[in-house]
């Protein structure tokens, strides 16, 4: 495969690139800089195999760096790169620059990784090339380095974070998809303003006509004195039922909106909405979203691990008719945690608390009169909600937080939940 760096990217691969974060997508830039015949320098504060942990008495050795989304715009690093007169360039806006094929974007609080995943699926079963990319798992730079197919003719389904849009400069997308918008990264950006200013940056350098936006995030931009394009808002939320989704994993919401959103794509696109509902039946959502695990002496239990912010986890509550044990808890991300309990009260019934955000759940509990207990592990959560738990209840795993305080991922923190649910016959449970 051969690549062609632009014009003005040339000259600053002259020297080594400095890659910043040896996570997957820093080694994912890493691969594409060797197919470019550059050399990449990784550093990562956490070091490694062949990583530097010092980047700042390096930062005059390197003309071009590129950043993995972890790296926040202020960051040392880059501010020192920057003094140093580098160019900075996230993964996702550097991989862009190599990519020859469409690019379908996907945002949003909620959904976004789901929406991907489905409209992958979808294009994919009406024979296009569709690739899914971005914060899914999969870089964009990897997705460019593997080089397979023709790739000027494929479409490369691109799921973007807050993280990602902040910084781009030269990503541009045919069209863009913002599934919803509420309160989430607010230890990334300070304020609701600046989380969807983030967002608003993919808006800014979409193709005009190409975007498509639910219901909470037209009422945001309006409330924020932004307006999206014409015919850009999409009635996502609150919608009756479909009778042609009934069996679909989109038959009920949240996941109804994300059906919403790929409907308006498609049907700018004039492609058969036979093939996207039969795309639809065939499609199965990914784990840890709303799952439902097993069920014990009567009592049913949900992981919903990937529900790591507020609005996901009152989502997965409205599913149910009556209020739920909940688990919840794990690293903070900013946000206004007693109004989000004074919201989640009525459906829950009692909550068993985890991670570093318990104290200050469990205080937030007891304002708003809502039955809770702390929990050091996980495994004990899941026993002390089945001593409390009578038949026909139902034990929801919707953490709200993020899992790094104590999971490797939210991967990680479902599937030790879903171990621990199927071992309840075999444990001593709390009493």
């Amino acid at each position: 495969m051969t690549l062609a760096a632009p014009d003005f990217l040339q000259p600053l691969l002259a020297k080594p690139v400095a890659v910043l974060g040896a996570g997957v997508s820093g080694r994912a830039v890493a691969e594409l800089l060797g197919l470019l015949g550059a050399r990449a320098v990784l550093f990562d504060e956490k070091g490694g195999e062949g990583v530097a942990v010092d980047f700042g008495s390096a930062a005059q050795a390197h003309r071009l760096v590129v950043f993995s989304p972890g790296f926040a715009p202020e960051h040392p690093w880059l501010a020192a790169a920057r003094a140093a007169g580098a160019t900075c360039l996230g993964e996702l806006d550097f991989a862009s620059l190599f990519w020859p094929g469409r690019v379908l974007a996907i945002t949003g609080t909620n959904g976004k990784t789901t929406l991907a995943e489905f409209l992958t699926h979808a294009l994919r079963s009406t024979g296009r090339d569709a690739r899914a990319a971005g914060n899914i798992g999969h870089p964009l730079s990897q997705l460019v380095a593997e080089g397979n197919g023709d790739r000027a003719n494929a479409i490369a389904v691109c799921e973007v974070s807050s993280f990602q849009a902040e910084t781009l400069k030269y990503f541009r997308a045919d069209a863009v998809l913002w599934t919803n918008f509420a309160e989430d990264h607010l230890e990334r950006h300070g304020t609701m303003e600046n989380y969807f200013a983030a967002k608003w940056n993919l808006v800014a350098r979409a193709v005009p006509g190409t975007v498509f936006a639910g219901s909470s995030a037209v009422r945001f931009a309006e409330k924020s004195g932004r307006a999206f394009p014409p015919g850009a808002a999409v009635a996502s939320e609150a919608r009756p039922a479909d009778s042609g989704l009934a069996g679909t994993p989109f038959a009920g919401y949240p996941q109804r909106e994300n059906f919403l959103l790929a409907a308006a794509w498609w049907r700018s696109e004039q492609l058969s909405p036979e093939a996207l509902l039969a795309a639809a039946r065939s499609f199965r959502l990914g784990p840890h979203r709303l799952a439902r695990v097993a069920e014990h002496d009567g009592v049913v239990y949900w992981n919903d691990s990937k529900a790591t912010n507020f609005h996901a986890v009152e989502g997965a509550l409205a599913n149910f008719s009556r209020p739920v044990l909940l688990i919840a808890g794990g690293k903070g991300k900013g946000g206004n945690l007693a109004s989000f309990v004074s919201r989640i009260a009525p459906r829950v019934k009692f909550a068993f608390l985890l991670g570093e955000t318990r104290e200050a759940l469990a205080a937030a509990c007891a304002t708003y009169g809502v039955a809770c207990t702390l929990c050091s592990t996980l495994a004990e959560a899941v026993e002390r909600s089945a001593a409390a738990a009578a038949p026909g209840d139902h034990v929801l795993l919707s953490p709200g937080f993020a899992s790094f305080d104590m999971f490797r991922s939210y991967e990680d923190r479902g599937a030790q939940f879903e171990r621990h649910v199927n071992n309840l016959g075999t444990t001593v449970v709390f009493r």
